[in-house]
């Protein structure tokens, strides 16, 4: 599975923007899509999730609420819409995939990982 992602820049607090993650290799039918961050000096932690039958989601709890994950079959791209965006979500964020069955931690398991597309929130 590669996964390319899109969609960083710099934006004002407050501000929206939205991430793509273009898989290609296997359909969205047959894998795991997730989002992750990693701002400097900090651990890598999971934002968003989207299981492969596109009914189970998963939100970290410093992003419910602003932030929404959704998907294309069409497009095989998984969507992170971002809004009411502060500061503190300054990171490269990354895109990850997982073609086996995670069991009850799907969200956090994947073994492919896509370029990390930076976000720069600005005060």
């Amino acid at each position: 599975v590669q996964l390319q992602a899109s969609g960083g820049g710099l934006v004002q607090a407050g501000g929206s923007l939205r991430l793509s993650c273009t898989a290609s290799g296997r359909t969205l039918s047959n894998i795991d899509v997730g989002w992750f961050r990693q701002a400097p000096g900090k651990e890598r932690e999971s934002v968003a999730a989207i299981n492969r039958s596109g009914i189970r989601q998963y939100y970290a709890d410093s992003v419910r609420g602003r932030f929404t994950i959704s998907r294309d079959i069409t497009k095989n791209t998984v969507y992170l819409q971002m809004n009411s965006l502060k500061p503190e979500d300054t990171a490269v964020y990354y895109c990850a995939a997982n073609d086996v069955h995670g069991g009850s931690t799907w969200y956090l398991t994947f073994d492919y990982w896509g370029q990390g597309t930076q976000v720069t929130v600005s005060s």
